[in-house]
């Protein structure tokens, strides 16, 4: 299923690249490689050829300008190590996504066949594995590995096969921006197993292991700060390089970061570009928020899932409001939500499975299309 997943992918890239206008970002005449290597593929393969500043760029208004601080080092390197026959770095990092994209699949299905059974599970996985954002196991990105990394973890601790975490935590931290998310995760589990450790024993072992690595995870969320910090000399070297991405939208972000600052005025900008003034956009965020978080608590099919998959989502969730300056990257950043496919796959009506699928395909040309063939300004990212 999921080799047949990609190759409708491919036929998709393949078409785009032929769509492509000459004003877009590749160009008319763009082939597949083009695709495969562009957007933040450029900035992980510079990672991977010369590493990372040790003095940060500055734009012609002092402010630091983007640079690969941004950008972890665990995929980049791996994919450099992987291409080095071919001495090709895209064709290394093509292969990393791919097969660490099988295996996210592959282990999604194992975790959630635990909790919905193997027919549910199939299908949710095969709805990921179609899902709109499917070209991310295609191109130069470090999502692929972190989903497989992830979904491991999150098995491990469903399965409290704890010691696991020392390793794939670590992994995590360093390949993708979103393990204190995971950190805050172990915190809520901790709490959920000890209210019920009268019916799900806690043994003592268990409660080291849950305490110590939710500490590993918290150290290696700000450790890249720290490193960034240490290299370059400056304080804030990786949080000035991330609000040096915000200055595309807002460009009056030049303050230190302000946690959840980003969405509050990404609801501001957003909605006044709409034409419906910043009040509508703070209301609509708010009623965001509450429906989110009923659907983490209420919904029957979520339910089904388990607590832990809903507490991961809740704290994802947090940690992207805590973070990120919401624009179209914003479905890509959702990507580590995708357990969530299997209240999806619940329902056994076949002719609603097959729907999903559908909208699943045609959700993912639509995406390939704006963002690779007609992908030209800031307000067009993948």
């Amino acid at each position: 299923m999921y080799l047949a997943a990609r190759l409708v992918t491919h036929g998709f890239l393949v078409l785009a690249a032929a769509l492509a206008p000459v004003g877009s970002r590749f160009g008319a005449g763009a082939g597949v490689a083009d695709l495969l290597a562009g957007w933040d593929a450029q900035w992980y393969w510079l990672v991977a050829v010369a590493g990372y500043p040790t003095t940060l760029p500055l734009t012609p208004d002092g402010l630091v300008a983007e640079n690969q601080w941004a950008f972890l080092p665990l995929y980049p390197m791996i994919a450099n190590i992987v291409g080095a026959p071919a001495n090709s770095w895209v064709a290394g990092a093509v292969v990393v996504s791919l097969a660490a994209g099988y295996g996210a699949t592959y282990v999604l299905c194992r975790m959630l066949a635990e909790r919905i059974g193997a027919e549910a599970a199939q299908w949710a996985a095969l709805m990921f594995a179609c899902a709109p954002l499917a070209a991310l196991f295609h191109v130069g990105y470090a999502e692929s590995l972190f989903l497989l990394l992830l979904f491991l973890a999150l098995w491990a601790v469903q399965r409290r096969r704890y010691a696991w975490l020392y390793l794939l935590i670590p992994a995590m931290g360093f390949t993708r921006p979103g393990v204190l998310a995971f950190a805050l995760f172990l915190a809520l589990h901790a709490i959920a197993r000890w209210f019920a450790r009268r019916t799900d024993p806690l043994p003592a072992r268990e409660v080291a292991h849950i305490v110590a690595t939710g500490l590993l995870a918290a150290v290696v969320g700000f450790s890249w700060i720290v490193i960034a910090a240490v290299v370059t000399g400056q304080p804030d070297a990786y949080l000035a390089t991330e609000l040096a991405w915000r200055r595309n939208w807002l460009t009056d972000a030049e303050g230190a970061f302000l946690p959840f600052e980003g969405f509050v005025q990404a609801a501001a900008f957003w909605f006044t570009q709409w034409g419906m003034g910043a009040v509508i956009g703070y209301v609509a965020l708010a009623a965001s928020i509450v429906s989110v978080a009923l659907l983490l608590l209420r919904e029957r099919h979520v339910a089904r899932l388990g607590l832990d998959i809903r507490l991961w989502s809740g704290s994802y969730l947090l940690y992207l409001l805590a973070v990120f300056f919401p624009q179209s990257s914003i479905m890509r950043l959702l990507l580590p939500l995708s357990p969530l496919w299997g209240a999806l796959a619940v329902p056994r009506s076949a002719v609603w499975r097959c729907s999903v699928i559908a909208a699943c395909l045609a959700g993912q040309w639509w995406w390939i299309h704006a963002m690779y063939a007609l992908g030209n300004t800031f307000w067009r990212i993948p």
